[in-house]
């Protein structure tokens, strides 16, 4: 079969042959791939750089962890891959997949479900979310942040804050949920007084940060008390676009009602998962295959891995390998 195989950790991948994956016991199924988009997770883990892979010895492998394709009856469903998912065929497990409307086509189906679980699951099993509650959404210009945005909506809340350098796909966030907008491209004491402002007025509930570093370090600070009752505030850290640390003084921490807590791999309990699966993913394919849920993306064909690799999609959108 035709796959993309990454053969070195600093190289690029490359459309080549590689062997039909085999089953390996029952609870695996062979399915014939679609469509698998690329995200950030993909780059890094097929990097060597994210925090999930363990460091084997380098040997030639698929890279992709979820898609769309179809199995031997004939059902489309999306899936977490038990093998490389960017290839003509691919193994999953019966347990990890979730059938598709018929309204929604295989792109959008790829490119939904890492933001659906880079969002929901942090508003709804790290902050746990209710709903009339304030969200400040971090660095939400992303494809990622752009689905929060509707997502938190979605879910209730009655003011969305959404920060961003890229002032038209930060305008853009406007028509899709957010009810104010805030560039972190100004002085750092301009955009901690933008912060408080919008704390004294309506306290923020929940942070969603999809950057860390400095700008979660401004918004941390901007929670600051002086000695009296503070609002609780549930911050969840998701990316780290901005760098993976930051410096938080211990007074800080001490003078403010802070829940200060991570959304990624490793972090969510199996029946969370079961949730995901069953209950949270579902709903969201329903909701875009109904048009209430936007979704933007760039396909491009598995034959071109190697040159698209590294493309730079601006304006939040997801990059999709149609198989």
């Amino acid at each position: 079969m035709k796959a993309a195989v990454m053969y070195q950790r600093d190289g690029m991948p490359q459309y080549a042959d590689f062997p039909e994956p085999v089953a390996q016991n029952s609870n695996e199924l062979l399915i014939t791939m679609k469509a698998a988009a690329i995200k950030q997770l993909d780059r890094s883990r097929a990097s060597g750089k994210h925090y999930s892979v363990q460091n084997d010895p380098e040997q030639a492998t698929v890279i992709g962890g979820d898609g769309v394709g179809v199995l031997k009856n004939g059902a489309r469903v999306y899936a977490i891959g038990a093998s490389g998912m960017i290839a003509e065929k691919a193994l999953i497990d019966k347990d990890r997949m979730v059938p598709l409307p018929s309204g929604i086509d295989d792109v959008t189906a790829a490119a939904l479900p890492n933001a659906v679980i880079g969002s929901a699951m942090g508003l709804r099993f790290r902050a746990g979310m209710q709903r009339g509650e304030t969200v400040l959404i971090n660095g939400a210009t992303g494809f990622t942040g752009k689905i929060a945005v509707q997502v938190a909506k979605h879910y209730g809340a009655k003011r969305i804050i959404a920060t961003g350098r890229n002032e038209q796909s930060l305008r853009s966030l406007l028509a899709l949920g957010a009810d104010e907008i805030i560039t972190v491209e100004q002085d750092d004491a301009a955009f901690v007084a933008q912060i408080k402002a919008i704390h004294s007025r309506t306290p923020v509930d929940i942070v969603i940060d999809y950057l860390w570093g400095h700008t979660a370090e401004l918004i941390l600070s901007s929670f600051k008390g002086q000695g009296l009752f503070t609002h609780k505030t549930r911050f969840v850290s998701i990316g780290s676009m901005a760098g993976d640390l930051i410096q938080l003084s211990a007074e800080n921490l001490r003078s403010v009602d802070l829940q200060l807590s991570g959304s990624g791999l490793g972090s969510w309990t199996k029946p969370e998962v079961q949730q995901l699966l069953k209950k949270i993913l579902p709903e969201m394919f329903e909701l875009a295959a109904a048009g209430k849920l936007k979704v933007e993306t760039v396909s491009v064909d598995l034959k071109d891995i190697a040159s698209l690799w590294d493309l730079d999609i601006p304006g939040g959108q997801r990059l999709v390998v149609t198989i």
